[in-house]
């Protein structure tokens, strides 16, 4: 090594001496430290020399023990000074009451679930709900439902065989059914459903009508009882159930039957990851303790609120809930066990070393779960009543596995002390892998030559700056060196180019963004409700399953069967209209009250889309088709008339257009509620605005790539409405933990140091903690 790097090094390391020496001694920094001190007022920091000092004069006029930490010199609230002192004084009574309310919720009885599932998703005052209610007044019954029965044989039933499913689901009206079953509507396709349909006398297809308020699991249920009534033979050719509700409900059956094996893999994984990353057999099992209590605590109380508010979230969602505890509690719980690892490398008693990790480490951990709650709550500007209450719900449990966080692992570290790295043994000696005898001579001989009694920390902190102005054993050690380039000007403008500019291209997928509500696209390939869906597309058309009912009223529409017919044939000839079931099917003579009503006020027509009819290929028809009906029914001479659409695309249609107008109201008051929260933490305003934007660069960039992946690469028809909410929940929660404990342990260095040297200083602890907890 050349004289100017041993100079360069021996001046780094005596001026560390001088500055280390004279805080202990109560004496102001010499006057060239001032402007690297000044220069941190340009970042938005209010902290003052006389801060540092003071905190530097408290840690000496102690006498014995450690000198401070970094926090120590920070003021801290009351409320971190009273847990810091409440966790340790009362960690046996915190665990027993933490067991106790876990007891409680467990062997108490839940509240029964709300009976409508379809209100946790749609709004009973949707205009496709209030148009269906309105064609039951009119007509006494549906045209459409959504569970139906699917009989095929490619090769052609027998035409015996079919009249008598239709004289069974003719029979279900005239005969009282058991609950939930209301009557049945048998369509056998004895004739094409358009002239160059696919099949011909090869299937009949009967809706059954169910009682609304009767679960998804006893409308499946009912189907299968019809099914063995009525369709046991093998010639019916019974291929299964279809529609949104048989769907719907084997997604919830198979939530059920794999929530459980996903969950253990979970766990095993962060057992493993936490484990590896601390090299303790502990820590990652107070992670998991901590989460399981506030899961526990969590689900009774979203079962409390769910019978209140009566809505409740839809099963796909339930494991959101699950994912976010999991998620949050573990970050938290790294969070501590980091500092406490760092209280430990300082030296100290039990409970010196515990308090001052929950001291240094309270307020960011507070701020983060605020910061979460407060974005979670941001949903309550939603129109959708499902977000509105979700948005509480979510809030909740962020504050519960907060409350679980803040008491109970500091509890725990307080009973368990250095046990908690067991199998390592870790009190008296740093913590970080690199660290080696030859390193610490350095130290130790500043400390001979009178420079006072140096911590293990410090001498961390003099070799990491050494290192940073190429000394040291720094090209050994790629993330050291990594770090060295981030920090400097150069390299931090190339790595913010960079991350920017890919983040953005990623993000531009966004604009491909089409969403449905795929519920039977997403079961497995050999789910019956796929085969029956499969069948029923062959046999008929892919949205013969879930048909859109147009309602039209006008006085003496019904009577001008002309302008109907002439109405029917210009919707056929739609974009994504495969046929349409109405006026022109009905034989001369035919009684009214099907598709006519009896006063010749109202008709009615089915509409059939050639593609999923949840799926955005669908949804899109739908919109185009409400947007084209007003010009579609001039044409035909029908004038002004009253349209209105029920079923299941109109319902997936506006769903979807509210989700979409949701999220970008939530989207919009979530930035601004965290950049708040952000500027009142670090009590600055430039970089609260870079953090925030890096958060919704990388939050488009996920669901931007996720488009990708999915709609082009594999081609599928759009994205289930409600994967960007959830990507959405977990990336800003989770993001916004990270964020707040990077830059919080940055600004807490930049108290007492430049910016640059702070963010060597905290890298190695929060990058570290950071990347095990993601």
């Amino acid at each position: 090594m050349n004289a100017d790097a041993e100079s360069q090094r021996g001046g780094v390391g005596r001026r560390m001496r001088v500055a280390g020496s004279e805080a202990d001694s109560g004496r102001r920094p010499p006057s060239r430290l001032r402007p690297l001190q000044r220069r941190r007022h340009l970042t938005g920091r209010s902290g003052s020399t006389r801060d540092s000092t003071r905190g530097s004069v408290r840690g000496s006029a102690r006498g014995a023990g450690p000198r401070s930490s970094p926090a120590a010199g920070r003021p801290q609230a009351p409320f971190s000074r009273f847990l810091a002192a409440a966790t340790y004084v009362g960690r046996w009574p915190i665990v027993a009451a933490w067991l106790l309310v876990c007891a409680f919720c467990l062997l108490t009885p839940a509240p029964a679930p709300t009976a409508d599932e379809t209100a946790a998703l749609i709004p009973a005052n949707s205009p496709a709900i209030r148009a269906e209610i309105r064609s039951v007044e009119i007509f006494g019954y549906p045209l459409s439902s959504r569970t139906s029965i699917v009989q095929h044989d490619p090769a052609g039933m027998d035409p015996f065989v079919q009249a008598e499913s239709v004289l069974d689901a003719v029979g279900t009206v005239q005969n009282r059914q058991p609950w939930p079953l209301l009557g049945a509507l048998p369509y056998p396709n004895a004739v094409r459903l358009t002239p160059t349909g696919p099949e011909q006398g090869t299937a009949v297809l009967t809706y059954l009508f169910m009682d609304p308020i009767s679960s998804f699991g006893d409308q499946q249920a009912a189907a299968q009882r019809y099914i063995d009534r009525y369709l046991d033979r093998d010639v019916d050719r019974v291929v299964g159930v279809a529609g949104s509700v048989p769907a719907r409900a084997e997604q919830a059956r198979i939530l059920t039957d794999h929530l459980h094996r996903v969950e253990i893999l979970t766990l095993l994984a962060i057992f493993v990851l936490v484990g590896v990353a601390f090299r303790s057999l502990v820590v990652p099992l107070l992670a998991l303790g901590a989460s399981g209590v506030a899961v526990v605590v969590t689900l009774r109380l979203a079962a409390v609120a769910a019978a209140q508010v009566g809505v409740s979230a839809p099963a796909e969602l339930q494991p959101l809930l699950v994912a976010l505890l999991l998620g949050v509690v573990t970050d938290y719980t790294i969070f501590y066990v980091t500092g406490y690892a760092t209280a430990l490398a300082e030296g100290g008693g039990r409970r010196a070393t515990v308090r001052r990790a929950v001291l240094s480490h309270t307020h960011i951990v507070l701020a983060a779960g605020f910061t979460v709650a407060a974005g979670t709550l941001t949903m309550m500007v939603a129109e959708t009543p499902f977000y509105r209450a979700f948005g509480p719900s979510m809030a909740i449990t962020i504050l519960i596995g907060l409350s679980v966080s803040i008491t109970l692992i500091p509890a725990l570290l307080a009973i368990l002390g250095p046990r908690i790295f067991w199998p390592r043994r870790v009190a008296g000696q740093a913590l970080t892998r690199e660290r080696d005898p030859r390193q610490d001579a350095e130290p130790r001989a500043d400390a001979d030559a009178g420079a006072g009694a140096a911590s293990a920390r410090d001498a961390a902190v003099r070799r990491t700056l050494l290192e940073a102005t190429g000394g040291g054993d720094a090209r050994r050690r790629p993330g050291t060196r990594l770090t060295r380039i981030l920090v400097s000007r150069p390299g931090a403008v190339t790595a913010l180019v960079i991350t920017t500019l890919l983040l953005g291209l990623a993000t531009t997928a966004l604009t491909n963004l089409s969403l449905g509500a795929k519920f039977t696209a997403s079961l497995p390939a050999d789910n019956p409700v796929v085969r029956a869906s499969s069948a029923a597309a062959q046999a008929y058309a892919p949205g013969i399953t879930s048909p859109t009912t147009l309602l039209l009223e006008a006085p003496g529409v019904g009577r001008d069967l002309g302008a109907l017919v002439r109405l029917q044939q210009q919707i056929e000839k739609q974009q994504g209209v495969a046929a349409v079931i109405g006026p022109a099917q009905i034989p001369s003579g035919t009684p009214t009250g099907v598709m006519v009503s009896r006063d010749g006020d109202a008709a009615r027509m089915l509409v059939v889309f050639d593609s999923d009819p949840l799926g955005a290929r669908a949804i899109t028809s739908m919109a185009q088709l409400r947007t084209a009906l007003p010009a579609l029914s001039g044409a035909a001479g029908l004038g002004e008339v009253t349209a209105a659409f029920a079923g299941d695309t109109p319902l997936a249609e506006g769903l979807v257009r509210d989700t979409t107008g949701d999220l970008g109201r939530i989207a919009i008051a979530s930035v601004a509620v965290n950049l708040l929260i952000l500027m009142v933490f670090l009590r600055a305003v430039i970089a609260p605005l870079y953090l925030m934007a890096a958060n919704v660069l990388t939050l488009g960039a996920a669901l931007g790539l996720t488009t990708w992946v999915f709609q082009t690469v594999r081609g599928e028809d759009g994205i289930t409405f409600y994967i960007p909410f959830a990507a959405a929940v977990l990336l800003v929660s989770l993001g916004s933990d990270y964020t707040i404990f990077g830059a919080g342990r940055v600004w807490e260095e930049a108290r007492r140091l430049p910016l640059r040297e702070a963010i060597l200083r905290a890298m190695p602890e929060t990058s570290r903690a950071i990347t095990t907890a993601g």
